[in-house]
């Protein structure tokens, strides 16, 4: 197979922030970073982000200042630092226990708006942090119970972690790796339709969750199989992307097709095929569409068909 990397960064990645996770366990530090006049909040309402100038399609996303958060803090989510962002400290706060946050945020002009509706407009570094600040806190808020003994979580790490307050034991933010791959087979790549997909035409990529004990080379070679009927050889590896919708990891490979009888695993798939670099290069024409543009999927596509 050709070497094909990665043409530019994928969308979520590139952050600005300096994690700082060696010290997120320093009280004065913490303490000294709340009350920062400098320091910046990034609300969630709902896994939604607070944005302005969605409708005119050039979004940007809205910080809030440490006066303007604090109402939000007063209503009891959750928050957790993120990091410094050239030197300012930046926090995430959840407000999804009001029915309205805007109200809350007199000084506020803005729209709690989906990120992956905006994320393609958004500065690379602004959709970085958005996806980190959702998340995070999307664990946090589904995370207030220990699975191990059922008792309540308190938040510790500067609420990037939960202690159990029964057991003790440690709990940190999940994420599930994905495997994600283009399958190609000479002039041809392996894309599918599946009946979840909210575009009724668009075909993508083939993508799945990586299991107990498994390399991702396996993964890759089982989910193809499973899906399409299609054999894999040489595996290789594009780059990654973190998709916090809800809390996945997605990682990109290019894999060798050593079959071409396609037959697809109905509870999957709707249908999957063959396609050319000429139907691929005018998806209109031939009656399909491609994954959106901020997917990693579309970066696979893209940066083959780049490929002579």
């Amino acid at each position: 197979m050709l070497t094909i990397p990665a043409s530019r960064l994928n969308a979520y990645t590139g952050s600005p922030i300096d994690r700082v996770s060696n010290r997120r366990d320093d009280e004065a530090f913490l303490a000294a970073a709340l009350a920062d006049p400098r320091a910046l909040f990034a609300p969630v309402w709902r896994s939604r982000s607070l944005m302005r100038g969605v409708e005119e399609g050039t979004p940007e996303a809205l910080f809030l200042t440490p006066a303007a958060a604090d109402a939000l803090r007063m209503a009891g989510g959750p928050w957790a630092l993120l990091g410094l962002w050239e030197d300012r400290p930046v926090f995430a706060v959840d407000c999804s226990a009001a029915e309205d946050p805007l109200p809350l945020l007199t000084d506020t002009i803005g729209t709690f708006t989906d990120l992956r509706s905006v994320a393609g407009l958004l500065p690379p570094g602004e959709a970085s942090v958005l996806a980190h600040a959702r998340g995070l806190m999307h664990w946090r808020t589904r995370h207030k119970f220990c699975g191990v003994c059922g008792s309540l979580c308190a938040p510790r790490n500067a609420g990037n972690a939960m202690t159990c307050t029964g057991c003790g034991a440690q709990h940190f933010p999940r994420t599930d790796p994905a495997v994600i791959m283009l399958v190609v087979r000479g002039d041809r790549c392996l894309l599918g339709h599946s009946t979840r997909f909210p575009n009724s035409r668009m075909y993508s990529t083939l993508a799945g969750f990586v299991e107990p004990g498994e390399s991702l080379e396996e993964a890759v070679r089982r989910e193809v199989g499973e899906e399409s009927g299609i054999e894999v050889g040489h595996v290789q590896y594009h780059s990654s992307q973190p998709w916090p919708f809800p809390a996945s990891i997605m990682l990109g490979f290019y894999a060798q097709g050593l079959s071409d009888t396609v037959t697809i695993d109905p509870e999957e798939l709707q249908d999957a095929r063959w396609f050319t670099r000429a139907e691929l290069a005018d998806p209109e024409a031939h009656g399909f569409a491609l994954p959106r543009v901020d997917s990693i999927a579309r970066r696979l596509i893209e940066d083959w068909l780049a490929t002579s």
